[in-house]
């Protein structure tokens, strides 16, 4: 990946895998809830939430990094539209436990880690290479995305 630099020794965060599996992707981050109803297209697992920071992006192969679920109990069944329609983020990193959450990882079946300190929304750049490790519940930042639009 060009814009890539190396971490030294970068911490690694520990917190709890919900979807076993290891995974080594780019992340895509954002300090904003998701809601999967309405908020996402399974289609092109892009994010459609007009009022999102992430409004126009494809989360599809990457590590989706974000402080919780929010919106109704259908947002499991979207997460799990983008897996059966190949659209699927590689990974999850999900910062609060909730239900909702929790089964949208499971029925999307991508590795899952949870409530990892330090919080890995304020950690984690959106560009970096991470590897999540579901069995573990560790995160691990591989290297860091170059901060040329910064």
């Amino acid at each position: 990946m060009s814009g890539q630099t190396p971490v030294g020794q970068a911490p690694v965060m520990r917190g709890r895998g919900i979807v076993s599996g290891v995974v080594v992707a780019e992340a895509l981050v954002t300090g904003d809830g998701i809601s999967g109803w309405g908020g996402i297209d399974s289609s092109d697992g892009m994010i459609v939430e007009r009022r999102h920071e992430l409004v126009g992006q494809c989360f599809t192969g990457k590590v989706l990094v974000f402080p919780s679920a929010k919106g109704s109990s259908g947002w499991s069944g979207h997460f799990q539209a983008t897996r059966l329609m190949g659209t699927a983020p590689a990974a999850m990193v999900i910062s609060v436990m909730t239900t909702k959450a929790a089964l949208g990882a499971i029925v999307t079946r991508v590795p899952t880690v949870i409530a990892a300190e330090p919080d890995p929304v304020t950690t984690i750049r959106t560009g970096d290479l991470v590897r999540v490790d579901g069995d573990a519940g560790t995160v691990e930042i591989l290297s860091r995305a170059s901060v040329e639009a910064e």
